[in-house]
């Protein structure tokens, strides 16, 4: 398994090299699951472009850390990109990893070709949401959160018809290291890109599975609404990880807004 300590932080991580002039895509994870969530869609891709995943601070296989704010993500997702010489990503973040990428962003703009920003915000949530989850994590653990949280992360069609890959979920996100869940919570809490997210100019795509009930649609048109020329999709029959539920209809859209790019079509 793939290693590198950068910054002093160990990340866990896969790259998947390919030919072409197609500048790299880099999958950024949600809170509390690990890489393997874009497992589908890297399978569904491979060849076609160079893919990127890792296991963000405080997830997975990655160390802890000292996680404070956004900002200490992103110093991993940077040197990350950085030990890889990438000179253009394509940055693809899902809730949290949405965050992680507008702050990539808005510090190094000129690295970023493009941004699909899964199931996330300009702001998500508020101070008094993730001080109350954030308690119940110390004094209880992350199981007593993680019903109610896979509620919203999947649709009631796929708690019935899915039951053996719930479980498994439950235990990716139970299986979480609790200082780096709490971490992640509070630089959460603390983001706000809404006056920078009006300051991206490169092509972004916004998508939001139509069932979310974390990040719901509406919230999801509110950032590309901020973004300037960027667009909008719904996925039908999906919640909060339409990388999990709904891999086809996320590898078509990510595939699709790839290919504008080196056609040289504009966003919006």
């Amino acid at each position: 398994m793939p290693f590198v300590t950068l910054g002093g932080i160990t990340l866990h991580h896969r790259y998947v090299a390919a030919n072409g002039s197609t500048p790299p895509l880099v999958f950024i994870n949600s809170l509390g699951t690990d890489f393997r969530i874009w497992d589908e869609i890297v399978t569904a891709l491979e060849g076609q472009m160079p893919l990127l995943v890792y296991d963000k601070r405080g997830h997975g296989l990655s160390d802890i850390g000292d996680i404070r704010s956004i900002d200490d993500h992103v110093d991993d997702l940077s040197a990350l990109i950085d030990h890889f010489g990438l000179e253009k990503v394509v940055l693809c973040g899902l809730s949290v990893g949405g965050m992680i990428a507008q702050g990539l962003y808005a510090r190094r703009p000129e690295i970023v070709e493009a941004m699909i920003l899964c199931d996330t915000a300009h702001k998500i949530g508020t101070a008094d949401s993730w001080n109350t989850r954030i308690a119940t994590v110390e004094s209880k653990g992350i199981q007593a959160i993680a019903d109610g949280v896979l509620k919203v992360w999947f649709t009631p069609a796929f708690h019935s018809a899915r039951v053996a890959e719930l479980d498994g979920y439950w235990n990716m996100m139970t299986r979480q290291s609790t200082a780096g869940y709490i971490g992640t919570c509070a630089a959460v809490r603390d983001a706000d890109f809404t006056d920078a997210a009006r300051r991206i100019v490169v092509p972004t795509l916004c998508v939001a599975g139509d069932q979310d009930g974390s990040t719901p649609p509406d919230l999801v048109r509110s950032l590309a609404a901020l973004i300037p020329g960027a667009r909008f999709e719904l996925i039908r029959d999906a919640g909060h990880i339409p990388c999990v539920e709904q891999p086809e209809a996320l590898t078509t859209l990510i595939r699709d807004f790839v290919a504008s790019l080196s056609c040289g079509e504009t966003h919006g």
